[in-house]
């Protein structure tokens, strides 16, 4: 922990405020424990004080991680290259939905390519749950859009409470869904909670198991199954049992149109490899990634890889079809790379070429982003399979 930045005095004094209403809560819990999902939650999204809830900065290199819209334009350029045959097929009253909005880069970049495409929704919706981030995109967006463009955009509370047709984005979203975390203990499901230590490392926070509850352990229990193993004794993980009741939430009443999901994850099979574990929940403060997820609530992100597998079971099950499945770098170079690649070459600013090279790279290269990063999709009534030919990996799921 040595290597992590000391944070000020204003932002340990804004972690201690989260501490003590973490604190409070688990005191007032019947048998003075949280669930860590309980725990994620209020670290990342209680009102005011939590990560996203705040108004910490988060993206870009001051920031604590970089998104790949923030890289750029030509992860957003790509995208609603793919998503532009959707949106032509639902027609001109179809809605673009975006879960999360980070600085409004992607949102600013997408609209424009869509206009270009011919394919503009008739509303681009931000879900998003930062008042601070809303204000930060509102900004961005009427002052990089021109005003036919900005009217199109607006921000809501919460998914579409009618039927819609459009499309669903989300960019790294799923992995900061607060999620269980399981410990198999002399063969059983054990749940992990979080309680009071003030005599631990200093942070007056510890993680101990539980026996789970029916709803966990029968969840751990599929894993099992479609893994064909039992899991071995210390085995510690993540899974989101919540995830199919989520998909048909942020869906809602979507009678046809296409969701995308981009998020850094693994199939199942490699998911929970013997060798992964303690899982995959890990903290990120100040471009830096560590193992503690209890050190300053509110200041760091908190964050679990997807089970890809997981997902697809969930689209599945809230009444869509599967699209496809790749790896970022696939995705993009099957959706308008090539045209993004000549476009940078024509560049006449020598330094603005290199920016947009390194870019690609960052988002492309199997070292970077390029497989860590991978893509779902799902359709309804509309044909969205076409996005995800260049490199389809269906068949690992």
């Amino acid at each position: 922990m040595t290597s992590l930045p000391t944070p000020d005095t204003d932002a340990l004094a804004h972690s201690g405020r989260l501490s003590a209403h973490l604190r409070a809560e688990i005191q007032a819990s019947d048998d003075a424990a949280i669930p860590f999902s309980r725990f994620m939650e209020l670290a990342l999204y209680a009102p005011g004080l939590g990560y996203y809830s705040a108004g910490a900065s988060k993206f870009g290199e001051e920031g604590d991680f970089v998104t790949a819209p923030e890289l750029g334009p030509v992860f957003a350029a790509c995208t609603a290259e793919a998503l532009a045959p959707v949106m032509q097929q639902v027609g001109p009253e179809g809605l673009f939905l975006e879960l999360g909005g980070g600085t409004g880069a992607f949102a600013e970049v997408a609209l424009k390519r869509l206009t270009e495409l011919d394919a503009l929704p008739d509303r681009y919706a931000i879900l998003e749950p930062s008042a601070q981030l809303r204000q930060r995109q509102r900004e961005r967006l009427q002052r990089r859009l021109p005003p036919p463009l900005f009217d199109l955009v607006e921000w809501v509370d919460g998914p579409f409470p009618h039927d819609w047709e459009g499309v669903l984005f989300a960019n790294e979203v799923i992995d900061a869904l607060p999620t269980p975390r399981f410990a198999i203990v002399d063969g059983q499901v054990h749940e992990e909670f979080v309680v009071i230590d003030e005599a631990g490392d200093g942070h007056g926070f510890a993680r101990i198991t539980r026996p789970a509850d029916a709803f966990l352990t029968n969840a751990v229990r599929h894993i099992e199954q479609r893994l064909e193993r039992r899991l071995p004794d210390g085995y510690r993980s993540e899974l989101l049992p919540q995830l199919p009741y989520w998909i048909q939430a942020v869906s809602g009443g979507m009678k046809r149109g296409a969701m995308l999901f981009v998020d850094y994850g693994y199939p199942r099979g490699e998911y929970y490899l013997p060798e992964r574990s303690d899982g995959t929940l890990r903290a990120f403060y100040r471009q830096r990634m560590h193992a503690d997820p209890m050190l300053w609530p509110g200041l760091q992100d908190l964050t679990a890889s997807v089970d890809f597998t997981a997902l697809a079971e969930a689209g599945v099950g809230a009444g869509f079809d599967f699209a496809g499945y790749c790896s970022q770098a696939s995705f993009l170079m099957g959706n308008g790379l090539a045209g993004v690649l000549e476009r940078i070459e024509r560049i006449a600013d020598e330094g603005e070429r290199l920016r947009r090279t390194e870019e690609v790279k960052k988002l492309t290269l199997p070292s970077a982003m390029g497989e860590r990063f991978q893509v779902m999709g799902f359709e309804k009534d509309v044909e969205f399979g076409t996005a995800f030919l260049a490199g389809d990996l269906s068949f690992r799921l």
